[in-house]
């Protein structure tokens, strides 16, 4: 299952640094992860600071 990112998101950009698919950009209030793209290596759940991604 494809990871999405949650209202916790405080924007700070380290999830889409750290994609290696480039699936996720920015959103009007938080980043948003394409889940055709994504590739569920959880990497950007790794790296958030507050936990924001989270999978489906």
């Amino acid at each position: 299952m494809a990871y999405k990112i949650t209202d916790a998101c405080i924007k700070c950009g380290a999830c889409a640094g750290s994609c290696p698919v480039e699936c996720i950009t920015e959103g009007e209030d938080r980043y948003v992860i394409d889940p055709s793209m994504c590739v569920e290596c959880g990497t950007c759940a790794g790296v958030c600071p507050v936990s924001a991604p989270e999978q489906e």
